[in-house]
């Protein structure tokens, strides 16, 4: 006889369409200036599945994003977005301001939210006024303008940091000097440097390599401690130049 448990007995069947691959993204705006930041590190588990996936992409000459989350998700949103603005050049021959690329990335995100890019994004750049701005998303498109953010595994551990750093938490000034509104570039790159590096001796999925694309106004160049560091500059065409800058992280 047919054993009939397998018929009376409800079954159930999973699939999770999703994976967190684990690494540390982050952005810092200045007055003229915004560092965009990640880690290179891609894992699943106590798994590593390569030591260089970029979670940081440029978009146009003022425009960086940074993706962390699920990968997949994370390399076809990447996709989508530089194709929504290669259109938009084309149609327009100008790049998309960074105001209106937020805007664009939240309405593609909404646009998914029954079934969502599961991906953290951070975007930074210059503004059409000059200023340095970071726009942060969650994965259904809320987002909002913020002077700092870190996003991913390590984001508990960098995020207070940062607040500390950048937006003075905690810290009582000395009479009759305030805090300053803006750090300049080499003290944002140090903390960018010092917060990845802690960060990967407390986690285990976030390391290998550090990248760290600086993105500044038009008419304004690398203070010599900064040169110093010898970043690579990316070609452009308008005023605004952006700069990559590479350093090794643990690789244990």
């Amino acid at each position: 006889m047919p054993d009939m448990s397998a018929i009376v007995n409800p079954q159930q069947r999973q699939f999770n369409p999703y994976a967190e691959n684990g690494g540390t993204i982050l952005a810092i705006a200045g007055a003229d200036f915004t560092v965009i930041a990640g880690d290179t590190r891609q894992s699943e588990g106590y798994s590593i599945q390569t030591r260089y996936a970029p979670k940081v992409f440029r978009l146009t000459d003022r425009a960086v994003l940074a993706v962390n989350g699920f990968a997949a998700d994370g390399n076809m949103f990447v996709k989508k977005v530089k194709q929504r603005l290669e259109w938009y050049r084309h149609a327009h021959a100008k790049d998309m301001p960074l105001r209106a690329i937020a805007r664009l990335i939240q309405t593609m995100l909404y646009a998914q939210r029954f079934f969502p890019y599961y991906v953290y994004n951070i975007l930074g750049g210059i503004e059409e006024d000059g200023t340095g701005a970071v726009y942060s998303f969650d994965p259904v498109g809320s987002y909002e303008r913020e002077t700092c953010r870190a996003a991913g595994a390590a984001q508990s551990l960098v995020q207070p940091f940062l607040d500390n750093q950048i937006y003075f938490k905690n810290q009582t000034a000395a009479q009759g000097s305030p805090h300053p509104a803006h750090l300049p570039l080499p003290d944002v790159l140090s903390i960018v440097i010092d917060s990845f590096t802690s960060a990967t001796e407390r986690h285990i999925e976030v390391g290998d390599g550090l990248e760290m694309y600086i993105v500044l106004a038009r008419g304004r160049t690398l203070p010599d401690a900064v040169a110093g560091l010898r970043p690579q500059e990316l070609p452009s065409a308008g005023g605004e130049k952006v700069f990559v800058l590479k350093r090794d992280l643990k690789k244990d």
